[in-house]
């Protein structure tokens, strides 16, 4: 995360976090931290709250007899907390998401999993109908503490050029 403090009186400073267009590289990759336990209450809380009724989130004699044996975790909760915890990285000054896609499920996420994750940058290119602003691209890869990987996806996003961003 690139943190910078920006003097906005004499002997007064505002931080300011996240990256601009210039800052990204291809092929660098980020690894985001802290890392998150996922609880019971998470899943339960946010299976609910979407309205996801399968049993197999929030029903444990239900889950037990699947081939899992237990709730597993949602996995739109499993984006949105990886999604999130690459936001310091990534999209903290981003203007926009521009698009999701290759999202793939590799292993099963229950609760009491510790996630980490980590995004590398594929590419960027300055954006055509706005000159201060560019498009930058990552693949984002979860993990469980023992390194088995549970998700990765791609997602493009606007970001400003230096300069330009609504915190400038």
């Amino acid at each position: 995360m690139v943190v910078e403090r920006k003097e906005v009186g004499p002997g007064r400073y505002r931080e300011s976090y996240g990256r601009y267009f210039e800052d990204f590289q291809i092929g660098d990759i980020y690894e985001h931290r802290p890392g998150r336990t996922i609880t019971e209450a998470d899943n339960t809380w946010f299976t609910l709250l979407t309205m996801n009724t399968h049993p197999i989130h929030f029903d444990a004699e239900y889950a037990a007899k699947t081939e899992f044996g237990k709730p597993l975790v949602n996995s739109a909760l499993t984006l949105s907390i990886v999604a999130g915890m690459s936001v310091s990285d990534l999209s903290q000054k981003a203007i926009a998401n521009l698009g999701w896609t290759d999202i793939s499920l590799t292993a099963p996420v229950f609760a009491g999993d510790t996630l980490y994750a980590e995004s590398k940058v594929l590419d960027k290119r300055e954006s055509k109908s706005r000159p201060n602003q560019g498009i930058v691209s990552a693949r984002t890869t979860a993990m469980k503490a023992d390194e088995t990987i549970v998700m990765t996806y791609q997602r493009a996003f606007l970001v400003p050029k230096r300069g330009y961003a609504a915190d400038d």
